[in-house]
């Protein structure tokens, strides 16, 4: 259970904040209004000069030394959470780590709270909420792209642009909350004729803004991508190949593979976790059974498959067996045809549009899982059809519940559109909507927020950040 938000903020936190286990160096952070007492009695040194490095022992209370390192001492409010922070460089061994913690335990802090320094950062101002989510996800962040779209998040480039937006829906509230105000025979009282335009274009930038949020979370999330077909055609190839690792047994005889193989890579910046499954057929083997009902259990969980079917098929209908597989597939389970093998065919061979139809793929692709011919393609396939053809230097990143807050909020804008648009529109139902739209917003940011939700966000970091 999280801790509650209303947790009194005057008192010392303190945390180890490097990860577990024997390092070089190691990091304890504290936080409080006033730490000049605690300083004097770690380090000997009545003041440290703010933001400067000083090296100096680490003392217990009868004044032996603990360790010796580094001692960086941020004066409120010009650090991370807004507070006098301290910040002790020792050596990374876990019993120096937890012997100099215990010592700042002794003078007063107590130990923090999952996310809490990164909590007080935001009721401190120094973040907004977006921003302060982007602190874990720079963390967890799993490819090199991923990790730049959290520092623009970091940065504040996703709440500015929702800081526009919020700006905007509150000049066209005050429009419509002023022809509410006044009497309807003042002139000067008439609905702004600009009003109804402003809120179809507030709904599209609002469209553009959810569209690059999707990428966001993707980037974010990731997406699990599971490959299905028929034994021996090539789907443990395929995944060697986009691993780049011999990660499954390939071999001529068909049911080899017998339980679900997953690895994680990155594919345009996204990071994925690839499953290869058991050949889909008919057995009487008991344990390739199971493999094949735990490749079904995989398909129910994914977020896209990969059907590769034989590429010498691809100008004609399916084999029996891919049909009946086909025949079994979740209706909306989005798929792309792979079409493996072309390097046994003498002369390329165009995917003939009715197999893709029958396959009811998003995308077709004719590739080489031995040879690697075709892979770029696939790659932009797989991008296309979870709507990500490219991703750009500008992308944030973007969680669940910031995709249900815009979605929320265009909702709304909608709503509000279609009152205004009337003859004679009912300018209380549009106010209450627009006022809908920008509560939305708001909650990404967090000038608008529930406790208990802060509550979860912030218990869901690591403890020292």
């Amino acid at each position: 259970m999280s801790e509650p938000l209303s947790l009194p903020r005057s008192d010392t936190i303190a945390a180890i904040t490097t990860p577990p286990g024997r390092g070089g160096v190691g990091i304890v952070r504290v936080s409080g209004k006033n730490l000049t007492s605690l300083i004097a009695a770690i380090t000997g040194n009545k003041t440290l000069p703010p933001r400067q490095a000083v090296f100096t022992a680490f003392y217990d209370a009868q004044r032996r030394v603990l360790d010796q390192g580094l001692a960086l001492f941020f004066a409120a409010p010009h650090s991370y959470t807004g507070e006098d922070v301290l910040e002790l460089h020792g050596h990374g061994g876990t019993a120096v780590m937890r012997t100099l913690l215990e010592r700042c335990l002794e003078l007063g802090a107590r130990l923090a709270q999952p996310g809490e320094f990164t909590r007080r950062a935001f009721l401190n101002d120094k973040l907004d909420l977006a921003q302060a989510e982007a602190v874990a996800d720079i963390i967890d962040a799993t490819t090199g792209m991923a990790a730049r779209a959290a520092a623009r998040s970091l940065s504040g480039a996703f709440s500015a642009e929702v800081r526009q937006l919020v700006e905007a829906l509150t000049e066209t509230r005050m429009h419509v909350e002023a022809s509410l105000d006044f009497p309807e025979e003042e002139l000067d009282s008439a609905l702004d004729p600009q009003v109804a335009p402003r809120v179809v274009a507030l709904t599209d930038n609002i469209d553009a803004l959810i569209g690059r949020a999707r990428a966001g979370a993707l980037l974010r999330e990731g997406l699990t991508v599971v490959l299905i077909g028929a034994p021996n055609v090539g789907k443990s190839s395929l995944l060697n190949r986009l691993a780049r690792e011999d990660a499954a047994i390939v071999t001529p005889i068909a049911g080899t593979t017998r339980d679900t193989i997953e690895r994680h890579i990155a594919l345009g910046g996204i990071p994925l976790t690839i499953v290869d499954t058991a050949g889909l057929r008919d057995t009487d083997d008991a344990i390739e059974k199971i493999g094949i009902a735990r490749t079904w259990a995989a398909i129910e969980r994914a977020d896209l498959a990969l059907f590769l079917t034989d590429a010498q098929h691809s100008a004609s209908t399916l084999p029996t067996t891919d049909a009946e597989i086909l025949a079994r597939l979740p209706e909306t389970m989005p798929r792309i045809l792979v079409c493996n093998k072309s390097d046994l065919l003498p002369t390329p061979v165009a995917i003939a549009p009715a197999l893709v139809d029958t396959v009811r793929a998003l995308r077709a692709v004719s590739i080489s899982a031995k040879t690697g011919a075709g892979l770029d393609a696939l790659e932009d396939a797989v991008l296309a059809a979870v709507g990500v053809a490219h991703l750009t230097e500008d992308t944030f990143l973007a969680r669940a519940r910031h995709l249900e807050a815009l979605q929320q909020a265009r909702h709304a804008l909608h709503n509000a559109s279609q009152e205004l648009a009337t003859a004679f529109p009912a300018l209380e139902l549009a106010a209450e909507q627009l006022r809908l739209a920008q509560e939305a917003l708001a909650s990404i940011t967090g000038a608008f927020s529930a406790d208990d939700l802060l509550g979860i966000i912030f218990s869901r970091f690591c403890i020292g950040k």
